[in-house]
């Protein structure tokens, strides 16, 4: 079974698909609070992003240097197979979790 996500971790991940595996760091928090609502900070986004690297969950790849950005290159992410089993996993535990509750359907309390 693949490793569930935590909800950070699982929001980093469906960033960087909707950012068709062409996200960094600064679209990807952008992603967060534009979509999702949720703030952020740059430390964080990388901090993630680094763990799920570490894991296969993601992989990197620089691009080209620019000079308004110094002469350094952006580290772009895309979500690897092994990360879209995980976002998949979570999204099938979460189903799961949300299905029977009844405040959770149809606005009732």
């Amino acid at each position: 079974m693949s490793r569930l996500l935590t909800d950070y971790e699982l929001m980093i991940m469906l960033a960087i698909l909707r950012l068709r595996n062409n996200g960094y760091g600064v679209t990807i928090a952008r992603e967060l609070e534009d979509t999702a609502g949720r703030s952020t900070t740059l430390g964080a986004v990388y901090l993630a992003l680094d763990r799920l690297e570490r894991q296969n969950l993601v992989a990197s790849a620089l691009g080209e240097a620019t000079a308004q950005r110094g002469g350094r290159a952006k580290k772009y992410f895309r979500v690897t197979s092994k990360g879209l089993q995980a976002v998949r996993a979570t999204q099938r535990a979460f189903i799961a979790l949300w299905t029977g509750i009844p405040q959770l359907q149809g606005g009732t309390q």
